[in-house]
């Protein structure tokens, strides 16, 4: 096995022990939860390969991909099953521990390689000194899980979490896309870039309006406390 083959499965791995510890911390270890954890995972893989398939034209994932399509996997999947409590932060914490790990699958397959540069801490690959982009995503992960941690012992409303997340991450991955080998830009950003800004305002929106809902009005908001 490859270390970027291992760096890949432990990344998983991470992510799913890292959601079944958020379940049981929030009391939420049921049978149905376990299926959307895999509704979840199966919807972005399947996604993130058809994303990058399709907007990058090559083999390979995309994270962003991956988190739209499990969104849309788990949300499906909460309406069949009769689920209503929302679940969005136990992805958020998973999602985020598993890149930590996962990235470096990206750095020793050397794929989402960076642009040339002549830093003291670039890397050689595809010919040229280039900028550790993996590394880079990796650490932008590790800093997003510390403070959704930090955030999450103010006990805040279900599902604040997961729009944190998915908001800082547009952030880091829009600055990122500067320093990364990108198809042609369209108006000046690449395609992960107006995603990037189209995300940050959706989840960035979502984070707001949750934090000023009143909790008898607005089902989302509901204090991880009382789980």
């Amino acid at each position: 096995m490859t270390l970027s083959a291992i760096s890949y499965a432990a990344g998983y791995t991470t992510g799913l022990l890292a959601f079944l510890w958020m379940a049981r911390t929030r009391k939420l270890m049921t049978e149905g939860v376990i299926i959307l954890m895999f509704a979840g995972l199966l919807g972005g893989l399947a996604f993130a390969g058809l994303t990058q398939r399709i907007i990058g034209g090559t083999a390979g994932k995309t994270v962003l991909g991956a988190i739209a399509g499990g969104y849309l996997c788990v949300a499906v999947c909460k309406k069949l099953l009769g689920v209503r409590r929302p679940l969005g932060d136990l992805f958020a914490i998973a999602i985020s521990a598993g890149e930590i790990l996962g990235r470096f699958g990206c750095y020793f397959g050397k794929c989402c390689y960076g642009k040339s540069c002549n830093l003291p801490w670039a890397v050689y690959q595809h010919g040229a000194f280039r900028h550790p982009t993996q590394i880079y995503l990796s650490l932008a992960n590790f800093a997003i899980l510390g403070i959704l941690l930090i955030y999450n012992r103010k006990s805040p409303p279900e599902n604040a979490l997961f729009y944190m997340q998915a908001a800082l991450y547009s952030i880091f991955r829009f600055v990122m896309e500067f320093w990364r080998e990108t198809p042609p830009p369209v108006m000046g950003l690449s395609i992960a870039q107006w995603a990037c800004i189209v995300g940050f305002l959706f989840f960035g929106y979502r984070f707001t309006k949750l934090r000023k809902c009143v909790p008898s009005l607005c089902p989302d908001a509901v204090s991880a406390s009382k789980s």
